[in-house]
């Protein structure tokens, strides 16, 4: 199948004689169909908007591979360093704000993935939560984190200190869970954002709803700034009973910005 546009050409170019035969050419013809004018229509959306929604960024230098013992530079008060890369930066308040509230509406028990600025972690406690357990895997971070909890004597505020996938089983059960984490090496970053991977969140998905109750919350936000993807999709049905979607707008990164790409970005809440 051949479809030419006026900016670009779709093809597709079959492999097998039986791919997507299904019961005869025109089923096969209807849904090959409709699978170009999907990316058409993305292709041309993502053309028409990049002006207004893309950000100028910056080049964003490889990771190397020790960063669970690599120092957290807080040296700026703005920003989080490691290694000398950009982890997070006090314009992401909105977004922080939004994916908190998000994963906290039953107030009860709250796993948060990942601590960086304590940004998110100040959003959630702010909810009046029951109990907030934080995974961290770097031990600048983690320390950073103790410090925010002394600050805090009279709530129940736990550290997980590790990656995710060695800590989690040990938790228990969750009513809401924010996940905001990233790559730790530059392996893992093609890994999980390679071509079969829709969002970051995507490989913790099965974690999530193993450790959440019935009618919990998964909160997270997206690499795509103003839908869900059909892949994205059938993937949290695949581990979700249901989801909502919001766009969080007039984010603000600065220029050199090593890690973000738009000024408005997908929040998704994920039910169990």
């Amino acid at each position: 199948m051949r479809r030419t546009f006026t900016d670009f050409t779709i093809e597709v170019d079959m492999k097998r004689p039986d791919f997507l035969r299904s019961k005869g050419n025109g089923q096969r013809n209807l849904l090959l169909g409709r699978a170009v004018a999907e990316l058409a229509a993305d292709l041309h959306h993502l053309d028409a908007i990049q002006q207004e929604v893309f950000v100028d960024g910056a080049w964003r230098p490889h990771i190397r591979s020790d960063w669970s013992s690599s120092g957290a530079d807080y040296s700026d008060s703005s920003q989080l360093l490691i290694e000398g890369q950009q982890v997070m930066q006090d314009w992401e308040h909105p977004l922080m704000r939004k994916l908190a509230e998000n994963a906290c509406q039953s107030r009860g028990d709250i796993l948060e993935v990942g601590f960086g600025m304590g940004i998110s972690a100040g959003y959630v406690q702010a909810c009046g939560v029951r109990s907030h357990t934080i995974i961290e895997i770097n031990k600048g971070v983690a320390e950073r984190f103790e410090d925010w909890r002394a600050q805090r004597p009279g709530a129940d505020i736990r550290l997980a200190f590790g990656g995710w996938q060695d800590v989690i089983d040990d938790l228990g059960q969750f009513d809401g869970i924010l996940y905001d984490t990233y790559p730790t090496n530059e392996d893992e970053f093609v890994k999980t954002l390679g071509p079969k991977v829709v969002t970051l969140a995507a490989n913790f998905f099965p974690a999530a709803a193993a450790h959440l109750r019935p009618g919990g919350t998964f909160s997270y936000y997206t690499n795509e700034i103003d839908s869900l993807s059909r892949a994205h999709q059938r993937l949290l049905l695949e581990h979700f009973s249901s989801f909502e979607v919001e766009l969080v707008r007039d984010l603000h990164p600065p220029a050199d910005c090593t890690y973000w790409w738009a000024d408005r970005m997908a929040a998704v809440t994920a039910y169990k």
